[in-house]
């Protein structure tokens, strides 16, 4: 998924004579550098049409994923055009679980309610 400036020459060789032997490889190359074009850059607006050419493609797993992806739509758009995330609740539930099974057996749910109130791990909470 590397950009294509980016790859070697010997893996730039590769993977054309991988995309002329298997057509099928080379629609599914698209539809994925497509597809993390519109992540990277926010472009939710486009996510419809993408959904589209993916239940056309050759390749069982890209339409099974666009229509997963069409399944839920509205909220796949908004994660790809909204700036709101939930990455610092998923950040706080992983120490909590981390926390949890490092006491597992080992303390009363007192001490487990006391770590976790007390001060956050350290590195996922550093300043810089």
């Amino acid at each position: 998924m590397r950009p294509r400036e980016k790859l070697s020459p010997d893996h730039a060789a590769e993977l054309e004579r991988v995309r002329q032997a298997y057509p099928d490889v080379t629609q599914a190359c698209n539809l994925a550098r497509a597809f993390t074009d519109l992540v990277r850059n926010r472009r939710g607006h486009l996510l419809t049409e993408w959904i589209r050419q993916g239940e056309r493609c050759g390749q069982p797993s890209i339409r099974s994923f666009a229509g997963f992806l069409r399944q839920d739509l509205d909220a796949v758009t908004a994660a790809l055009t909204l700036a709101y995330s939930s990455g610092v609740v998923e950040g706080h539930v992983c120490r909590v679980k981390l926390l949890k099974r490092s006491m597992y057996r080992r303390a009363s749910f007192a001490l487990l309610r006391a770590r976790i109130l007390a001060r956050p791990c350290p590195w996922l909470f550093s300043a810089g």
